[in-house]
């Protein structure tokens, strides 16, 4: 069933030069050769009508300080420092005035950001979503969109990941538990 561009959004997880780019902290190859998959995913949403929302994580140096268990640079070190270069999208993507862009400080993009707010502002129910990690942002970011009632669409070929072991895993547990997983071959949007 195609997808109603106005209310379907493509949801671009952490595409930032920390994850994406050789030089980044966390950079997985994986995650690198997805920008090509979601800048096409991008375009073909954007013809024919549908809003694209790119999240950055962004972490203020100081974020873990006092924390007793929940540490992200004590998992994966430093990464994604508010202000650094590390944190920006990274280049390939053709990020537009238009797009509109959520910085989180967890997994989750939803979680304390004003993420939500934007969609129902926007009328928003469908959302398409791609990016990095697989296992990680992507799947708590859709995991929550699922428990807030939109409908989350993972698109299994438009991800990053470390290992495919990863990337397998997040796409069965979307298909099986709060979602949807799909291809870009497969993305159909009505027409207006």
């Amino acid at each position: 069933m195609p997808y109603d561009p106005t209310e379907t959004a493509v949801i671009v997880v952490d595409m930032q030069n920390g994850f994406c780019h050789p030089d980044g902290s966390l950079y997985a190859e994986p995650s690198e050769a997805a920008i090509g998959p979601v800048t096409s995913l991008v375009e073909r949403a954007r013809e024919a009508g549908a809003s694209v929302v790119y999240t950055r994580d962004v972490h203020p140096p100081e974020q873990f300080d006092g924390t007793h268990y929940y540490d992200e640079f004590d998992r994966w070190g430093e990464h994604v420092v508010e202000g650094s270069w590390d944190a920006e999208l990274v280049g390939g993507l053709d990020v537009r005035e238009a797009d509109h862009i959520v910085e989180k400080h967890t997994y989750d993009a939803f979680y304390q950001t004003e993420l939500e707010g934007h969609l129902d502002a926007h009328g928003i129910s469908d959302l398409l979503i791609c990016g990095t990690l697989a296992n990680v942002c992507v799947l708590h970011t859709a995991g929550s969109a699922g428990l807030r009632d939109y409908r989350p669409v993972v698109v299994e070929d438009a991800l990053g990941y470390i290992t495919e072991d990863h990337r397998e895993y997040a796409v069965d547990h979307a298909d099986w538990l709060f979602g949807e997983t799909t291809t870009r071959e497969d993305v159909e949007f009505a027409e207006p």
